[in-house]
């Protein structure tokens, strides 16, 4: 089953920090079997009270290889640059 990260990024505090961790991760989401189906972009909340910042979706082919994506060496490092530069919200999600 295919799984997806959806991720909220509210604030970009360092906008150059996060410019070298946007210019280094598409390949190591590649690496993973994952590819970008949003990444930024114009959004409009139709309903409730969210106000996301920057939405950006990551398709993967399973649970396992978003995990394995998430949690190695080659993106560990970028979690960091990213955690310095912005804040936001990741989760982890199953789906068709």
């Amino acid at each position: 089953m295919a799984a997806y990260v959806i991720g909220d990024i509210g604030e970009i505090r360092n906008q150059e920090a996060y410019a070298q961790y946007r210019a280094q991760v598409l390949p190591t989401i590649e690496k993973y079997g994952g590819r970008f189906l949003v990444r930024g972009g114009a959004h409009e909340t139709l309903e409730g009270k969210w106000r996301p910042g920057r939405v950006v979706v990551i398709a993967f082919p399973d649970m396992k290889a978003l995990k394995a994506w998430y949690g190695s060496k080659e993106y560990g490092p970028l979690v960091k640059l990213r955690h310095t530069a912005s804040e936001g919200s990741l989760i982890a999600v199953e789906g068709a």
